[in-house]
């Protein structure tokens, strides 16, 4: 990015078009998740054995990340000078839009994004085009454990966890490896995840980590 150019983030097509998103999630309803009691909705959404129920509940909800927390992913890429990014859960593609445009203000690179409901799959690709950051995105369309299993970079920067929560730490154990010393991961709802938090908080781990947010957890990989 030249010095006298806008930040992608902050320009047409992509300011303008993050409104628009952020403000229909803001009036997505989903009857079949409203409907839910409190302590049924809290159950599925931490239950490692039932959150493919949940996630199908709410396919109708967008779920995105907050507007702090995308512009928090996008400064990391930036600050980062981030190349390689995965995301675990790209919804309607609202994160993914804000790490491809630090991305596309980096000079380039790749998002990889994993989502499984089929409907988002199809509204997220219609949205990157939309902001013009398609070349930046792969979007693997599936269950996480398997799409991100391989053909992963060498190395990784930045990763976004905001898939289903009783997954984080697995995810987490597939990317492991990859993630270069100084690599951040912002989990989204990290409190849904007790045993992903105390992986990354525990000083063993080779992690330093912190809430941030409310329930974001930012952790950078040590060493």
């Amino acid at each position: 990015m030249t010095p006298d150019k806008a930040p992608t983030l902050m320009s047409a097509p992509v300011a303008p078009l993050l409104d628009r998103l952020f403000a229909e999630a803001d009036v997505a309803t989903s009857p079949a998740v409203s409907n839910l009691a409190p302590e049924e909705l809290q159950r599925l959404v931490g239950s490692r054995a039932d959150y493919v129920q949940f996630y199908g509940l709410a396919k109708d909800l967008w779920l995105p990340v907050s507007r702090e927390t995308g512009t928090l992913l996008y400064m990391l890429a930036r600050a980062l000078r981030a190349q390689h990014i995965v995301e675990f859960g790209t919804s309607f593609g609202i994160s993914t839009i804000h790490l491809a445009a630090a991305l596309r203000d980096n000079g380039g690179g790749n998002v990889i994004t994993t989502e499984f409901e089929p409907s988002k799959v199809v509204r997220a690709r219609r949205h990157v085009e939309e902001a013009g950051l398609t070349d930046l995105v792969e979007i693997r369309e599936g269950d996480a454990l398997r799409t991100l299993a391989a053909n992963l970079p060498e190395t990784i920067d930045l990763v976004l966890l905001d898939g289903a929560k009783p997954l984080y730490p697995d995810i987490l154990a597939l990317l492991e490896s990859r993630l270069r010393p100084g690599a951040m991961i912002v989990a989204d709802n990290a409190d849904y995840s007790p045993d992903y938090l105390a992986r990354v908080r525990s000083p063993a781990a080779g992690y330093l980590s912190l809430p941030f947010d409310g329930d974001v957890e930012l952790s950078v990989k040590l060493g």
